[in-house]
């Protein structure tokens, strides 16, 4: 059992990602149209697990060796949230995914239509680049390359490609390489983007790599079991919807059990991956196992 108290450290950081991005979020109040930022906002500040921002905010701290950061990590921080933020609007579509319930309120468009849903998720992704561009920094250019390979085709809008492929066949080598862009490829982004706006060298990066694409696979097999397993009230949205569009899962290819020894290993080797970076059980390890071991 990990002595790390993850609950106590979760809820201090997402308080302090609420925090960043209420902040972000004022400081360009006053020039966006406001039935726009109220739609953004909506969704932007609708809480959830902030995993990737708390990734990038763990991996900054463990190379610096210290709780805070600089700016620019946290606009990087912020930056992951608005790009993940845009990808929940946009999946909730009646073209994509046609969600009613995000985050146990209703989804976006539910609320603003669906032409203003669309123009907010337009307005978080290309802002997320403004963030992340925002400053003097030299290492700003080299973290909007790394935004921009996690988010877009080669990356998460690559893996949404091949999740609503009509074609897509029931086998572990599909499924893994679709997940590993869809969900894993933005993870890896905001572990990798803490290393590199913390000026963490080669050998840090490619742990947070390899951590990275671990604990992203994990992540989304868990939200497979979950769908299975898990209840609306508790997760926020409907369950079964991925077995009643006939969508395969890890559960449907592997079976549920296969897939939750699948998990655990992807977790072991994220967790070895990180512990030249904290020596002694820290966030790093305690979230590669949270990724699994939540219940939403």
């Amino acid at each position: 059992m990990s002595s790390f108290d993850l609950e106590s450290y979760l809820r201090t950081q997402v308080e302090r990602v609420e925090s960043l991005l209420r902040s972000r979020s004022e400081e360009q109040g006053t020039h966006v149209p406001a039935r726009l930022l109220e739609s953004m906002r909506y969704s932007l500040l609708a809480g959830g697990k902030r995993l990737r921002p708390v990734l990038c905010l763990a991996f900054g701290e463990a190379v610096l060796r210290q709780s805070q950061v600089s700016r620019v990590v946290e606009d990087c921080a912020c930056a992951l949230e608005y790009i993940h933020t845009y990808s929940l609007i946009h999946d909730d579509l009646p073209a994509m995914d046609d969600d009613d319930m995000r985050r146990g309120r209703p989804t976006n468009h539910k609320v603003y239509g669906e032409a203003m849903a669309i123009l907010a998720g337009d307005a978080l992704l290309t802002d997320a680049f403004a963030l992340v561009a925002g400053g003097a920094e030299p290492v700003r250019g080299m973290l909007c390359r790394e935004l921009a390979v996690g988010s877009g085709s080669v990356g998460m809008v690559g893996g949404q490609v091949l999740d609503i492929a009509e074609d897509r066949p029931a086998r572990i080598d599909y499924l893994t390489r679709m997940h590993r862009l869809k969900t894993g490829a933005l993870i890896r982004a905001a572990c990798r983007m803490g290393v590199i706006a913390a000026g963490g060298d080669a050998d840090a990066l490619a742990r947070a790599d390899t951590y990275g694409e671990a604990v992203g696979l994990a992540f989304q097999i868990a939200d497979d079991v979950l769908d299975v397993t898990g209840d609306a009230a508790s997760m926020g949205k409907a369950v079964g919807a991925d077995a009643a569009a006939g969508r395969f899962t890890f559960p449907a290819v592997l079976g549920l059990e296969e897939s939750k020894q699948l998990a655990a290993r992807k977790v072991a080797e994220a967790i070895a991956a990180v512990q030249p970076l904290e020596p002694r059980d820290g966030p790093l390890a305690a979230l590669a196992r949270y990724s699994v071991e939540r219940r939403s």
